[in-house]
């Protein structure tokens, strides 16, 4: 469609980026409004996740310990209602921005870089949670927890067991589901009802320079080139993206029952 035209430039290293395209079977499924409800619900979790995992990675590498307890706060608003199913819209309008300093730990070399990109990403991600929610409540879609799929598992048993490594590796993967997810917005924007089109077409921009910070996080604190395991996580990460897969999802492979 012609409003994704101005983001060639912007997708154009992405598709460089990932092993693979997200195969048709899985876009066509996506976009089908029998499953716009799984569609929206997993899509509500994976920005979620998407902010805990840089949560963590902060909590664990780059703040002190009063900073860590107002990192927790900061997300459980947001984890009552995915996992407990208490508040609503109203009780998450404008909890995105956290109101406490966060402190770099003055031992870690990386902290303060760790903290300035994730820190904007977490505060990015939950407002994606606000604005998805939002588009449910619209349509009358009612929240229900659902499992998450085999992807981030299977990125995630390949990391390495020892530091820096399993740092470094955490940060690859958080760059390839962001690419990933960048990529299936920009395919699934032109399918889409007019406003969930829009929307998506909004978060590319914010999605890219989340996989590029992801990147350069992972190779200042290497200190040392690191494209061959990002080559071996960019094939595991295809392999899951296109290979049949019975449980349909955002980030999902080819689903077993596509026509």
């Amino acid at each position: 469609m012609s409003y994704l035209a101005q983001y060639q430039d912007l997708l154009s290293p992405i598709h460089q980026f990932l092993h693979c395209h997200t195969p048709d079977e899985w876009v066509n499924e996506a976009s089908k409004p029998e499953n716009l409800k799984t569609v929206l619900i997993d899509h509500l979790l994976c920005e979620l996740k998407a902010g805990q995992s840089a949560m963590y990675l902060i909590r664990k590498y780059a703040v002190d310990p009063s900073s860590a307890t107002a990192l927790l706060e900061w997300f459980k608003p947001y984890e009552d209602f995915a996992y407990r199913q208490t508040g609503n819209l109203e009780t998450l309008k404008g909890k995105s921005n956290i109101t406490k300093s966060i402190m770099a730990k003055s031992d870690s070399a990386y902290s303060q870089a760790l903290i300035d990109k994730m820190v904007l990403l977490i505060k990015e991600e939950l407002h994606h949670f606000y604005q998805v929610l939002e588009i449910m409540e619209q349509r009358g879609i009612a929240y229900e927890p659902i499992p998450a799929s085999r992807y981030a598992k299977g990125l995630i048993s390949e990391m390495a067991t020892h530091e820096p490594q399993t740092l470094i590796d955490k940060l690859i993967i958080g760059a390839y589901i962001e690419a990933r997810s960048c990529e299936r917005f920009a395919k699934l924007a032109p399918l889409m009802d007019d406003d969930i089109g829009k929307f998506y077409i909004s978060l590319l921009r914010s999605e890219a320079r989340h996989y590029q910070d992801y990147l350069v996080l992972a190779e200042e604190i290497a200190g040392k080139d690191i494209s061959d395991r990002i080559h071996y996580f960019g094939q595991k990460e295809a392999a899951l993206i296109s290979t049949p897969d019975a449980d349909f999802k955002f980030h999902s492979g080819i689903p077993l029952y596509a026509e």
